[in-house]
């Protein structure tokens, strides 16, 4: 028989996130459901109860997933159904999975799997926001191993205070929004954006987060003992020869320290000295005899681990000779491609990103459909990274995990000094193309996106230039020896025990992103990250306006112009014409794209154009549409129709007027035979509007002479 077990965690404006376990998905190694309001998640893992052969590393997976049903919806896509993970669910999914993954034991290497899945949607509770508690609670109430619990939050501040996991319609008003997760001693995960804040709110709001999770992992460990769960499996994956990680010691630390020194700026040069050490090594058996090679692999990692944290932190210098704080070589070009509406290539030491920008219309915006998400999105930005960018050789497939996480955190970055919708009338899309990678590839990505937007001559807030941090802390007991690193390599990524990117312009920062590999990074030597990657970003920009100091004043050649019209909401109809007779007609005569929208209590309509031309006829004919007739205007009409008492006239698009058979000459008429044609084009003055009926009075002799006798008269 199972118990029902459930734990309540407070939060600061006396909500509460219930935790259950025992009720649901019973056979999982673990199981719980988390709920906040009318949001609930469901999060399993399941634990392979052994290691396959040959495996040295954890192989974790973890999957967040949203069903439609939860907030009563259908899916919109063609299967009307759940298919792979979207791009929002894998950027969740990675949120747990950073968080996670340092906290299991190194020597754990089972197939392990977390999945998370919203089955019920609350839309002022977002998920992502308990995804981390859910995932950690799961593991908590099993018998897996883990070094945990951890959590995660969001912390948002709104209106100048830092509120933990805010409603939905509080975000909006939000200066900064983080992801921050942690164990009950150390931040291990940061994700997030803001609106050019100072370092000292970024340090602020990590704390407040901290002081929540604490009380989150609190109680997971009540929770943890009320199932009885707090022994957990044995295991053995790891064997070891000690013998043999002796004799690698000795004969190879050393050596692998002296390549080390040397100072060798290339990425391939340093792989090629190290493995010749390894060789040399290899060369010493006695032929015939039996030697693991891959232990021998393993310990000749671990050394070079060890001898290049031991330079920075005993030499306080790095791997390729730089200083702990010096950025590498930076070379920027803008307007790169001839053919692009906006590019960039940005190369940093053996970074390189080629980055383009593409101006669209309405037409071209992204549909989002999401359980809680409904609408469009015109700022895309995707990051492409091709093996040949690391000297590899590996299948061309689509857009992985990682990919998508280091363009959502450029996104993030970019997505700050955007002009806002009522300024920017283009769907924009950036694409990253890494053609070199050595660390820092995203960041990279920022720079040359800002280079390219302002080449396209959107006209952004500011410019935005993005760095990586790293750490190296002394595992030696009693030590307190540390080296930030600014700038750090692919390598340097590798051995550290930090890896933390900060996004900004000159006036504050816009997104981070940070990764911790040990505990007990404290707010100091955080502070200290942060105030270093400050004055780094700030060199940064420095360079890149070498390259491009302002946005550009005018757009490319080729590059689409647009015009925006707003109209009263009335003149919607008579734009679009019966069945879409009217707009469609402007299109095909003009050669413009013209959209239509409303929002905003008005109608804007957007027209896009490559020449000017096209763009002036298109211009003309809505105007003429949606133009207000004023009494003393003169007007080009068209006679439509003639009738015994006068003529019919289109003087506007849409809009006709009499012209009486007394206004058309100053000599008085009889008839109106002959006297005008249908079709023939005819000046005409407006002379009244009947304020009851609406109609038009026309006159067409007061733009003629005035005979002599009607003058005496």
């Amino acid at each position: 028989m199972f118990q029902i077990t459930t734990q309540v965690v407070a939060l600061p404006d006396g909500r509460e996130i219930t935790i259950e376990t025992g009720k649901m998905a019973r056979q999982a190694d673990g199981a719980v459901v988390v709920r906040l309001g009318n949001t609930m998640l469901l999060a399993t893992v399941v634990s392979a109860k052994e290691a396959k052969e040959g495996v040295d590393f954890l192989p974790l997976s973890v999957d967040y997933q949203e069903k439609f049903a939860a907030a009563g919806r259908i899916p919109g896509s063609f299967q009307r159904r759940e298919g792979k993970l979207s791009d929002h669910e894998v950027l969740i999914s990675r949120l747990v999975d950073r968080a996670l993954r340092p906290i299991f034991p190194e020597d754990y290497h089972a197939d392990t799997q977390v999945m998370i899945t919203m089955i019920s949607a609350d839309s002022e509770v977002l998920p992502d926001q308990l995804a981390a508690l859910a995932a950690s609670s799961a593991l908590a109430v099993s018998d897996i191993p883990f070094n945990g619990p951890i959590s995660e939050v969001r912390v948002a501040k709104i209106d100048g205070q830092y509120v933990i996991n805010p409603k939905t319609s509080e975000l909006e008003r939000a200066t900064l929004d983080l992801i921050v997760g942690a164990t009950e001693r150390d931040i291990c995960m940061v994700e997030g954006e803001m609106s050019e804040c100072s370092e000292a709110e970024v340090v602020e709001a990590l704390k407040a987060a901290h002081d929540a999770i604490k009380q989150h992992c609190q109680a997971q460990k009540e929770l943890e003992a009320k199932v009885g769960k707090t022994e957990k499996r044995q295991y053995s994956h790891e064997t070891h020869d000690e013998e043999l990680r002796a004799a690698v010691r000795a004969y190879c630390y050393d050596k692998i320290y002296e390549v080390a020194r040397r100072k060798n700026a290339s990425k391939k040069g340093r792989a090629e000295a190290f493995r010749a050490v390894r060789d040399e090594y290899v060369a010493t058996f006695p032929e015939g005899s039996v030697v693991n090679l891959d232990l021998v692999k393993r310990y000749f990692h671990d050394l070079e681990w060890e001898a290049s944290r031991r330079l920075v932190l005993d030499e306080r210098y790095r791997l390729d000779g730089r200083e702990l704080d010096q950025i590498r070589q930076i070379s920027c070009e803008a307007d790169f491609l001839p053919m692009a509406h906006g590019s960039a290539l940005f190369t940093r030491g053996e970074t390189q990103s080629l980055t383009t920008v593409t101006l669209g219309t309405k037409m071209d915006e992204q549909i989002v459909d999401q359980p809680l998400l409904q609408g469009y999105n015109k700022f895309l930005l995707h990051y492409n990274f091709p093996a040949f960018s690391t000297g590899e050789v590996k299948p061309n497939r689509g857009p992985g995990r990682r990919e998508i996480g280091h363009g959502n955190l450029a996104h993030r970055a970019l997505k700050k000094v955007m002009p806002p919708d009522s300024e920017n009338p283009y769907t924009i899309r950036v694409v990253s193309d890494i053609l070199e990678s050595n660390g820092s590839s995203s960041m990279a990505t920022v720079c040359a996106g800002t280079l390219a937007l302002m080449d396209a001559g959107v006209k952004i807030k500011a410019p935005v230039a993005g760095i990586a941090m790293g750490l190296i802390t002394d595992t030696e007991p009693g030590s307190d020896k540390y080296a930030v690193l600014s700038d750090i390599l692919g390598d340097e990524d590798h051995l550290g025990d930090m890896d933390f990117k900060v996004t900004g312009t000159e006036n504050g920062i816009t997104a981070c992103q940070m990764d911790m590999k040990v505990n007990g990074l404290s707010f100091e030597v955080l502070t200290q990250a942060l105030e270093q990657a400050r004055a780094g970003r700030l060199h940064i920009l420095g360079e890149m306006k070498k390259a491009m100091s302002d946005v550009r004043a005018d757009l490319k050649p080729h590059a689409p112009r647009a015009v925006v019209i707003k109209i009263d909401q009335s003149q919607i109809g008579a734009v679009i014409g019966p069945g879409g007779k009217v707009v469609q007609d402007i299109q095909k005569d003009s050669g413009a794209t013209v959209v239509i929208d409303e929002h905003d209590n008005a109608g804007w309509v957007s027209i896009f154009a490559t020449n000017k031309d096209s763009m002036d006829k298109a211009v003309r004919r809505v105007k003429g549409i949606v133009a207000v007739p004023e009494v003393g205007e003169v007007y080009d009409g068209v006679v439509k129709t003639i009738q015994p008492f006068g003529a019919f006239i289109e003087f506007m698009p849409g809009k006709d007027g009499l012209l009486h058979i007394s206004e058309i000459k100053w000599e008085r008429l009889e008839t109106m035979d002959g006297v005008l044609e249908v079709g023939e084009e005819v000046r005409v003055k407006l002379i009244d509007i009947d304020k009851k009926t609406g109609k038009y009075r026309l006159s067409r002799k007061v733009l003629l002479p005035k005979p002599e006798n009607k003058k005496a008269e």
